[in-house]
């Protein structure tokens, strides 16, 4: 092999390892119960690092952030999941929407009517399942993206906030995957479900106070709390583990933030299952 080759091979190896140092996990991370040690969101992406569980149940609530699922969050857990590996399948109740929102104008529609299933399958790329379908039995993780379709198509939360009402199949799910001890996770505004259903959960949707519009839907902490769950504070880019309940949540857009900043949380979020 020539000095040439030899000195273009060493280069190479040396830069190899410093990407490597640059994304290793720091010391003292704390360990978390079912994903391994906590390394930043960035080295996650970057290292392929969540391990999530192998079959993972993602349920939607239609399509579009004022009336559905929120994309970029369902996105992201798609994203992050397939980059791990996990073999997904996506569900939806089969059920009308409370209403539709025009999007560009953030006003209801009047007069017009959309099906969760119908208006999810668009995110799914068609490959979706009734959520009546779902059984703990067949997976090993649930997750709940955010948007206001989960406080008014998967509860009615939006409009009766903690006297809400969960759907049935929403609520069976969550409690098959707890009481067989199987990870949940849930962003965005999501994790009021467990506070309902679930009750003494540990979850997150960020901070409790607005901090001049940063988190708008502060709020909804204060609820959680009544609601007998324990509420804890995080940044977006955090995601808090019970690991009593083996429940996962992540602020998300309770945060107005960057896009990535979103990204990463979710990763966050997916890292720990």
């Amino acid at each position: 092999m020539s000095s040439r080759t030899m000195a273009a091979l060493r280069a190479l190896v040396a830069s190899r390892l410093a990407v490597t140092a640059a994304f290793a996990p720091r010391p003292g991370l704390r360990a978390l119960p079912f994903g391994g040690p906590a390394q930043s969101p960035r080295a996650a992406f970057h290292a392929s690092a969540p391990r999530p569980v192998t079959r993972v149940a993602v349920v939607l609530s239609g399509c579009g952030v004022y009336d559905g699922t929120e994309l970029h969050e369902a996105s992201s857990i798609l994203v992050h999941l397939s980059r791990a590996g996990a073999e997904v399948q996506i569900f939806a109740p089969d059920i009308p929407q409370m209403h539709v929102i025009d999007h560009t104008k953030g006003q209801p529609s009047e007069g017009e009517t959309r099906n969760v299933l119908t208006e999810s399958a668009r995110i799914a790329r068609g490959n979706i399942t009734d959520l009546a379908k779902l059984s703990a039995a067949n997976h090993d993780a649930a997750v709940f993206p955010g948007g206001f379709g989960a406080a008014k198509n998967l509860s009615t939360f939006a409009v009766d906030g903690g006297d809400c009402k969960v759907n049935k199949d929403v609520e069976r799910v969550l409690k098959e995957f707890h009481q067989a001890g199987k990870p949940i996770g849930l962003c965005c505004i999501a994790p009021v479900l467990a506070a309902k259903v679930l009750r003494r959960v540990e979850v997150t949707v960020g901070h409790e106070q607005e901090e001049g519009g940063r988190w708008p839907h502060a709020g909804t902490a204060q609820v959680i709390k009544a609601l007998g769950a324990k509420h804890c504070v995080t940044g977006v880019t955090e995601a808090h583990v019970d690991q009593k309940n083996k429940v996962v949540t992540t602020p998300a857009f309770m945060c107005d933030t960057a896009f990535h900043h979103i990204h990463d949380g979710v990763g966050a979020m997916a890292f720990s299952l």
